[in-house]
């Protein structure tokens, strides 16, 4: 069983905020599949049952706000009863050029609040994450403002394809493992 978790802050405010494309991908991986995200009981998180690349997982996104997304993970990790190795937790990187992907086995938060909170909650550092990057902002506007800021429009025309490519990301990890993934989506693009 693996657990693929998408960070994003919950509420119409944030649907097309960068600090949400975490979330973006888990719901395209639950269209990709044919399954509907909904409440789960007692967890303050929506989920749903797929098969990804004929795997069991279970897509799920907390619907706490992003620094505060580690209970949920912990909850969601006991009652599927997945081992952290299990888990993959996709989000926003700052220090990523926008579009790039990168996927690592474990390791720390990267200054990522998100990830400082699953960390923190689950007891390790050894999960999968899949960092989106979103760029750095310019003009000396504060990375808090900037994460909460909806995409430009010309990274607008690019963002269903980097969607797509951090879903694919997702399928080779459930399938084929972590190395394989990083192997192949990795690479800067040219």
């Amino acid at each position: 069983m693996r657990l693929i978790v998408g960070l994003g802050n919950p509420g119409r405010l944030y649907t097309d905020s960068r600090h949400n494309v975490g979330f973006s991908v888990v719901r395209a991986l639950a269209k990709a599949a044919g399954v509907s995200l909904k409440k789960e009981k007692y967890i303050p998180a929506v989920s749903a049952a797929a098969q990804i690349e004929r795997h069991k997982a279970v897509l799920a996104l907390p619907m706490t706000f992003m620094n505060l997304s580690g209970s949920a993970v912990r909850q969601l990790l006991d009652k599927y009863a997945v081992d952290a190795g299990g888990l993959l937790v996709v989000c926003d990187d700052l220090d990523l050029e926008f579009g790039r992907l990168k996927l690592r086995a474990s390791g720390s938060s990267g200054g990522h609040r998100g990830l400082a909170s699953i960390i923190a909650s689950a007891g390790t550092q050894d999960f999968s994450r899949l960092r989106i990057g979103i760029g750095r902002p310019s003009g000396g506007k504060e990375a808090a403002d900037f994460v909460l800021s909806p995409f430009l429009k010309k990274e607008k025309a690019q963002l269903q394809d980097v969607i797509s490519r951090a879903a694919e990301c997702c399928g080779v990890w459930a399938a084929k493992g972590a190395a394989e993934a990083m192997n192949t989506y990795n690479k800067r693009s040219t």
